[in-house]
């Protein structure tokens, strides 16, 4: 009886995720916090407690994200953009969807990535150089508003009339969004447009890399129902969101390759 488990070390939350044979069983999200190692072990003794399982059934490891390398007890590290595409191309195929495109959306950064028919990464592109469209920016824009997180994309279907946000840096934006409030500016309108500024800075870098069907969106932000619509509304397309929680998808893939290396000795190609 062989699991095999996905390390997902990102800025601001670690993932974990256990397969067997080619289900996953179970899954955990924590804070990354600053001891990246001690979060993972953490996080998996936790998820195998959940699942009544002793560690050691647990036959291959492999890690990934930012903190991948600083996982030591992990068997082997692999990209968080290869264990993004495994995991977006398993849960597609659970459903019937052949993705082509993936959008993720991290605390950090954000990237898409174009797949070939074969399931094999033609181009992608990143940005890990502003907050703006990230994570991060999201939970600012929460502390600014006074709201929790989870009534973000709620209020920003609520909005008549949105209210574009001109900055493209985060800091100047948040300061665009104080001085909104300050105006007595509806905080759905606020919200809705910077929901809409997120997508249009998305929408640049899929155009890029080249859109095609199907459309897969994952990373924490994909919760938020109202920027996902935003997403489709710049797009004009539909987008597919995982039915499990969408942060664990580059987990999942990582979990997938640490099962192929020990199975098949398969070596998956490493991008960025």
């Amino acid at each position: 009886m062989s699991y095999y488990a996905g390390i997902d070390i990102g800025s601001a939350t670690t993932k974990v995720a256990l397969l067997f044979e080619e289900k996953i069983v179970g899954h955990k999200v924590a804070p990354s916090g600053v001891h990246c190692e001690e979060t993972a072990r953490k996080v998996l003794a936790e998820l195998c407690q959940d699942l009544d399982l002793e560690q050691s059934v647990i036959t291959n490891i492999t890690a990934t994200g930012y903190g991948r390398r600083m996982v030591k007890f992990a068997n082997s590290t692999i990209s968080e953009i290869s264990a993004n595409v495994q995991g977006a191309i398993w849960y597609g195929s659970q459903s019937g969807q052949a993705i082509r495109t993936i959008i993720n959306i991290g605390g950090q950064d954000s990237k898409v990535i174009a797949l070939d028919d074969q399931g094999v990464t033609k181009n992608f592109a990143m940005n890990d150089k502003c907050a703006a469209g990230t994570g991060r920016f999201l939970e600012t824009l929460c502390r600014i508003m006074e709201i929790n997180i989870t009534e973000l994309g709620v209020l920003a279907l609520q909005s008549t009339v949105p209210i574009r946000i001109n900055s493209t840096c985060a800091v100047f934006a948040e300061s665009e969004v104080v001085s909104l409030l300050a105006r007595g500016k509806k905080k759905a309108d606020i919200i809705a447009g910077a929901h809409h500024g997120i997508a249009k800075r998305l929408g640049r870098m899929t155009k890029r890399v080249g859109l095609e069907d199907t459309v897969f969106f994952d990373g924490g932000p994909a919760l938020n129902i109202g920027l996902r619509k935003a997403l489709e509304d710049e797009l004009i397309t539909d987008i597919y969101v995982p039915p499990e929680v969408p942060q664990v998808t580059t987990a999942v893939g990582a979990a997938l390759i640490a099962r192929e290396q020990k199975l098949f000795g398969r070596h998956v190609e490493e991008v960025a």
